[in-house]
């Protein structure tokens, strides 16, 4: 494979991973540890990477990636990750989903239930489960953003403030080694921080890549919440601190009797 074809490639990979590393990228494409160096400091001279010991990553810590790609990246994860969340939401619930493509993806394993009510800042959410005539959709207000369809800001954190429900659904952009989950647009932070303080029960749903992913705004701590969802054991200190806080970890895929705390 020629350089034109690699490097694409090697973005998309930064992309969705956060980071890569020159002795994985060297096994993937079958070629030398050497030639992947060059190919990352030719994308660091074009300002898409920066070289870090072992390999590269995306430079920009305070933008997300575009709605479109992010709904692409992992697919089969996050619809692992939302039905297996969605066993543990029962009919005849008061449900809240948040913005992003993983809380989405829970929308759609909704479809099924019964007698469910749930509230969203998120247009696409709402779109979706307009399919299921069992669920009450209520969209709360706010300013929109065009982007991903997700209303944000103090309209909303106040339409939410005169809810009381029984879970929230919420997703982020990142989670570091804390156990904090992280976002880049401070109104959103402000809205899932209010969805989390109206909520009896709060369950994160995020696969791993937000695990090598940052992002400058902090949500909240995974000890404020009762569940956590994902689709690969999380960094050893989350799992210890996620015990010692007594939040579930719960991996799509694994026994639906599993958790693990």
């Amino acid at each position: 494979m020629s350089q034109n074809l690699r490097l694409p490639e090697i973005m998309a990979i930064a992309r969705r991973e956060g980071r890569v590393g020159v002795e994985r990228l060297a096994a993937h494409f079958g070629v030398t540890v050497q030639t992947i160096r060059r190919d990352l400091a030719a994308l660091t001279q074009e300002g898409k990477l920066e070289r870090v010991h072992g390999g590269a990553v995306v430079p920009s810590a305070v933008a997300n990636i575009g709605y479109e790609e992010r709904r692409a990246l992992n697919e089969g994860a996050k619809a692992a990750i939302a039905a297996r969340c969605a066993q543990d939401i029962p009919d005849g619930s008061a449900v809240f989903l948040n913005i992003g493509t993983t809380t989405e993806a829970v929308a759609r394993a909704l479809l099924q239930h019964r007698d469910i009510m749930v509230l969203t800042n998120n247009m696409n959410v709402a779109n979706i489960l307009v399919a299921n005539p069992e669920c009450e959709i209520i969209l709360v207000g706010g300013l929109l953003r065009r982007t991903d369809g997700g209303l944000v800001g103090t309209i909303t954190t106040r339409a939410i403030q005169e809810f009381k429900f029984d879970l929230a659904v919420i997703s982020c952009s990142a989670l570091d080694e804390d156990g904090d989950l992280l976002d880049f647009d401070i109104q959103e932070v402000g809205v899932s921080q209010t969805i989390i303080a109206q909520a009896r029960q709060s369950y994160l749903v995020a696969d791993c890549s937000k695990f090598r992913r940052r992002a400058p705004a902090r949500i909240a701590s995974l000890r404020q919440l009762s569940r956590f969802y994902t689709d690969s054991a999380p960094p050893r200190m989350v799992q210890e601190r996620c015990a010692l806080w007594e939040t579930a970890v719960i991996l799509a895929g694994a026994d639906p009797g599993a958790v693990s705390r």
